[in-house]
């Protein structure tokens, strides 16, 4: 067993980008770097070498699978907490494109941009944590959400957490201040004792949350499975990652099982969020058909003023028409009958004018 902040015994067991940057300089290699003791082949896809081909894939999967959950989170439009966590769906998604780029090799692990890409990946990782737990205090409404003050001290306090994380990760890879491949305590430090703290204020402030305010007890399931697979997917990736890659001939390692149980944490952070944050209806609309509900019909007028015809007008009141002679049975000598006056009919007689003109 390793001291305290020591990744020797971790990287032999989990293939972890950071451990080609630590540890101390081998002969063999001519610069510092940790190698797994098994970790899953690389393919080759058109004259190009691919490392861990199946945690690649699951990385796109995981692309496809936060947009899907960003469109759910933008169509609700007037839910608690909206805009905060969409934050956090994008702070993951940019942390998983880059994760593909490093694992699959798209960044070789020994150029010299790489401790650089190492080290804004922590930090992405640290940011994402932080704005996870700045979420979690959306429900309670110690300020209003989606206000200027919410969306900011948000955004401050995870490019805090990205910026601390950032810098102790690259002194630690470039042997700046004091830091270097051997002396790793720093980077141990922010990168998984803070986070793991703050994870778990996450999940107690959420257990709280749910049981004194909210009379629905099921997102308490959505919590206990989201920390089941955060949990599992660790336990797989630094305790078993070597025997699983060499029980299935290294087509995959820990670093597959890891990337999948993460997303299955975080879609069990949007589940969890959809069933406590309610919307209202009334103003849900864009992409959302049917969504607004009648709630009390117009008044009605009286009958006469529903009429389409201008008869409906008063000037016409108290008269109607009868039919001229000849018209049916019954038919009236009169042209128009009203109860106080009658009107006889006439023929229509031309002018004088008009009778001279010849067709």
């Amino acid at each position: 067993m390793g001291a305290f902040g020591d990744f020797s015994s971790i990287c032999r067991k989990a293939p972890i980008p950071l451990c080609a940057s630590v540890g101390p300089i081998t002969s063999v290699a001519s610069g510092v770097g940790i190698e797994p003791d098994c970790y899953a082949r690389n393919i080759e896809v058109a004259n190009t070498i691919i490392f861990q081909s199946a945690a690649s894939v699951m990385h796109i999967v995981a692309l496809i699978m936060t947009v899907v959950m960003l469109l759910h989170v933008r169509g609700k439009f007037t839910a608690v907490g909206r805009k905060e966590i969409t934050t956090f769906f994008y702070l993951y998604m940019i942390l998983t494109f880059l994760s593909l780029c490093i694992d699959a090799g798209v960044i070789p692990p020994h150029s010299g941009s790489y401790p650089y890409f190492v080290a804004v990946q922590a930090g992405l990782a640290s940011a994402l944590v932080t704005c996870l737990v700045i979420n979690g205090f959306v429900g309670f409404q110690l300020y209003e959400d989606g206000t200027p003050l919410s969306l900011w001290m948000l955004r401050l306090s995870s490019f805090i957490a990205f910026v601390i994380s950032f810098l102790v990760s690259l002194a630690t890879f470039k042997s700046w201040s004091g830091l270097g491949p051997t002396n790793t305590v720093g980077i141990f430090i922010v990168l998984y004792l803070l986070n793991a703290i703050q994870l778990a204020l996450y999940v107690v402030s959420q257990i709280i949350l749910v049981t004194r305010t909210l009379q629905d007890r099921w997102p308490l399931g959505d919590i206990a499975f989201g920390l089941f697979f955060f949990i599992a997917g660790q336990v797989l990736l630094y305790a078993f990652s070597s025997r699983i890659c060499e029980g299935v001939s290294h087509y995959i390692d820990g670093l597959f099982f890891a990337t999948t149980c993460n997303l299955l944490a975080v879609m069990m952070v949007y589940k969890y969020w959809d069933s406590i944050t309610k919307e209202d209806l009334e103003f849900s609309v864009g992409t959302r058909m049917n969504n607004w509900e009648v709630k009390e019909l117009l008044p009605q007028g009286p009958e006469e003023d529903r009429r389409a015809t201008v008869y409906a007008d008063p000037i016409y009141e108290g008269h109607h028409y009868a039919p001229g002679p000849g018209t049916g049975s019954g038919a009236s000598a009169s042209g128009y009958e009203g109860g106080h006056h009658r009107r006889e009919s006439h023929g229509y007689t031309p002018s004088p004018h008009r009778q001279s003109l010849r067709y």
